[in-house]
């Protein structure tokens, strides 16, 4: 199955719950707007390549198109038509005013030199210029994507439309108007959830064994800001394998590792830690389960073998609806990755508000005003769970549902 595919069918059981309108759900199934483009780039080599890319804006009934755009070999266009509709679903869960969009190029970014790679992104910003703006689509960084590419497709803009336009992006360099607290605003922002899982389970931090399926930078940020609050880091790994440790790590001495010997796996020594597949690591028992890696990670050949009493996904569709249903089955609560993962795309509006007033925010400042609109987007999905007596996942598409249905009824779109 497809993400798209995967999208439509929590679509499906949201609004089978909740009763929408079907007129509604029928424009959630279908995206606004498809933009192929093919981006001539002149190589080093002096050869010109063409590089396909994509922009897919999926909603804009409650706000601008937001999403990032990702730099990879496999981008295909269900995978961003997916994302764009995650996108608009994952802002109105937390009710910020944005809607849905995502992008991507068909590229190895590593195989490109940094001014290929700046030449494509300015390509690339020629290319969708027409269908973007501040106050229409606004961009971000995804995968392999980087706060300087965000610096040079602000510039680009900037040039295109003759006048300062920043705001066009967001996940810019500090000195080109991005926001402090956005480097750690995913993790943070999935700190302020758990904490209030915690409430609602009652479970203390030091008694907590929590493994990471994705040591990098979301999850090595919120391996720290977790053991800052006392929980046990037992496992941690990235593309190259996992550890396991039985006593438990120190997170910021094993990023620091990984920085030197390239993967977490080679510091086992320096640690004793256990080395495990991914595979391994996610069937290990713990207490929470962090999904910060990619997506499909825990589907209907493994959801059984899961041994966290909590799935956490701080990725993008880590768990499969097939996966979802085992789960729930077996008890393991899921908090899904369209409230967990929100605290970026929050503080990514915080810096498109900053951008447009020159007004801006220090970093206790924004993580300060992110943390009641992830505690309100909690509260929102917990008891529509209680309501309808669904998954936290179901309930959460509920919840941007209603909100979507009501800003398409208040424009008068139905």
């Amino acid at each position: 199955m497809s993400l798209f595919e995967n999208t439509l069918k929590q679509i499906n059981r949201a609004a089978s719950l909740m009763n929408l309108d079907p007129n509604v759900k029928t424009l959630m199934e279908n995206p606004q707007r498809i933009v192929e483009v093919n981006i001539p780039v002149k190589m080093d080599s002096g050869s010109l390549k063409i590089f396909k890319g994509f922009r897919v804006q999926h909603s804009n009934y409650a706000g601008p198109y937001k999403g990032g755009i990702r730099y990879h070999q496999d981008v295909d266009m269900g995978e961003v038509t997916a994302l764009s509709a995650w996108m608009s679903i994952k802002c109105s869960v937390v009710g910020i005013p944005l809607g849905g969009g995502k992008g991507g190029i068909i590229v190895n970014p590593k195989e490109l030199s940094l001014g290929e790679l700046e030449r494509l992104t300015r390509g690339y910003v020629r290319a969708i210029e027409p269908v973007i703006g501040p106050d229409k689509d606004v961009p971000a960084p995804d995968v392999n994507t980087t706060p300087q590419i965000m610096d040079w497709f602000a510039d680009e803009y900037c040039k295109l439309v003759g006048k300062d336009a920043k705001g066009v992006v967001t996940g810019k360099t500090l000195e080109h108007g991005g926001s402090k607290g956005r480097n750690i605003a995913t993790a943070q922002g999935g700190v302020y959830v758990l904490d209030e899982v915690a409430k609602e389970k009652g479970f203390n931090p030091a008694d907590t064994k929590v493994i990471i399926q994705g040591f990098g930078n979301v999850g090595g940020v919120m391996a720290q800001l977790l053991a800052k609050k006392g929980y046990q880091i037992v496992g941690a790994s990235d593309s190259q394998g996992g550890l396991i440790f039985e006593n438990g790590v120190d997170p910021d001495k094993l990023l620091g590792c990984k920085a030197e010997k390239t993967t977490v796996v080679n510091c086992d020594i320096d640690f004793g830690g256990k080395r495990v597949s991914n595979e391994e690591l996610l069937e290990t028992e713990c207490d929470i389960l962090i999904l910060a890696a990619l997506e499909n990670q825990i589907n209907e050949g493994n959801a059984s073998n899961v041994k966290a009493k909590i799935v956490f996904e701080l990725a993008n569709g880590p768990t499969t609806p097939e996966a979802d249903e085992i789960l729930a089955k077996r008890g393991v609560m899921v908090i899904p990755d369209i409230l967990a993962n929100s605290g970026g795309v929050t503080v990514s509006w915080f810096e498109m508000l900053q951008n447009a007033d020159n007004n801006y925010l220090t970093e206790e400042e924004a993580l300060a005003k992110l943390l009641p609109i992830m505690v309100d987007g909690w509260k929102a999905v917990k008891a529509n769970a209680d309501k309808y007596g669904c998954t936290l996942r179901e309930a959460a598409y509920v919840t941007a549902l209603t909100r979507i249905e009501e800003k398409i009824k208040e424009k008068g779109i139905l």
